[in-house]
């Protein structure tokens, strides 16, 4: 049985973003999924989310829970089998601190999640992350301040640009044990507000997987950050490799 709704607030969340070679992401993608471009460019990144007064929807906030969260994604299309041409993001990999979310995900509610270790420093302005799975399979870290503008470097020509784009990735389908079957999740926002974020320091050891993404492949482009937002998860129906 799946919760139908959980509830809680968005205390911090960070998006990571890298543009990559649309060829390369094109091929990594399963069926139905394509890049979703901007520039000519695909967009990858990680999404970094301090999630807090976690709970089914309805009961009191005294009984939520908190985690720390990441999630490597990908923005993409996909054709519905009505025609209907949808977007938002596909996730390879979900990490988190909590060892209920480890154990619960993709079964009372949608996202299988690997078990990690968090190490973050926040005092509001600037942030330190350090993130090792317990499996030995995925490492982050990342340093960054607030900022008042996107790198001139990045593909994306303003802040109103980039929010615009990642506004409309709020479905999610991410990988299950089954590579056939991917489970849906949607996030409901009470408002959507991000800031620039300016990267001192980023690795990803998915990004930095040359099986994956060729030397030359995939760049940093920017980051953005939003905090203290309510929210919403809502479960969106499983989507097969068949379908």
């Amino acid at each position: 049985m799946r919760l139908p709704v959980i509830s809680g607030v968005i205390r911090r969340r960070l998006l990571v973003n890298f543009r990559v070679d649309a060829e390369v992401m094109g091929r990594y993608l399963p069926h139905p999924f394509r890049p979703k471009l901007h520039h000519g460019h695909a967009i990858a990144g990680i999404c970094l989310i301090r999630l807090e007064q976690i709970r089914p929807k309805g009961l009191p906030e005294l009984v939520g829970i908190c985690s720390e969260n990441a999630a490597h994604r990908i923005a993409v299309l996909w054709d519905e089998p009505s025609g209907q041409t949808r977007e938002g993001v596909f996730i390879p990999r979900r990490d988190t601190s909590s060892l209920l979310n480890y154990h619960l995900g993709g079964r009372v509610f949608p996202g299988e999640h690997h078990f990690s270790d968090f190490e973050i420093a926040d005092d509001g302005h600037r942030i330190s992350m350090s993130i090792q799975a317990r499996d030995g399979e995925m490492s982050i870290e990342i340093l960054a301040r607030d900022s008042d503008a996107l790198p001139d470097s990045s593909c994306f020509a303003s802040l109103a640009e980039s929010s615009d784009f990642f506004e409309g990735g709020s479905v999610g389908y991410s990988v299950t044990r089954n590579p056939c079957r991917w489970d849906g999740l949607r996030l409901q926002t009470d408002g959507w507000q991000v800031r620039p974020l300016e990267v001192e320091h980023v690795a990803s050891s998915f990004f930095s997987d040359d099986r994956i993404f060729p030397d030359g492949s995939i760049a940093f482009d920017h980051a953005l950050i939003m905090r203290d937002l309510p929210h919403e998860w809502h479960e969106e129906p499983e989507m097969r490799a068949n379908t």
